[in-house]
C-alpha cells in the first residue's frame, strides 16, 4: 500500500527525509554535501522556505522546513 499524499500548506512543518536507493551512497564526498548545502539555500530562496535543521549522512539526509507557501513539492522537483 502506498503512503498517502503530504498535504501542503502555508507555513506548514516538514520533516523531509531521502536516502539513496539499496542504500546506496548520494554522497560522494565533503564537495558533494557542500553543492547540496548551496543549492539547497538557493531553492530556500527561490521557494520562501525556512530550513531549521538538516542532516547529511553518506546515503540519506533529513531536512526540517517550514513553507512560507503551500509549495513544499515544487522546492523537493
Amino acid at each position: 500500500m502506498a503512503r498517502q499524499w503530504r498535504l501542503e500548506t502555508k507555513g506548514g512543518v516538514y520533516h523531509v527525509l531521502s536516502r539513496g536507493n539499496n542504500r546506496q551512497d548520494i554522497f560522494k564526498d565533503d564537495n558533494d554535501r557542500r553543492l547540496f548545502m548551496q543549492i539547497l539555500g538557493l531553492a530556500s530562496l527561490r521557494f520562501s522556505i525556512e530550513t531549521y535543521g538538516f542532516v547529511l549522512m553518506s546515503n540519506h539526509y533529513h531536512l526540517l522546513l517550514t513553507t512560507n507557501d503551500a509549495n513544499l513539492s515544487q522546492f523537493l522537483s
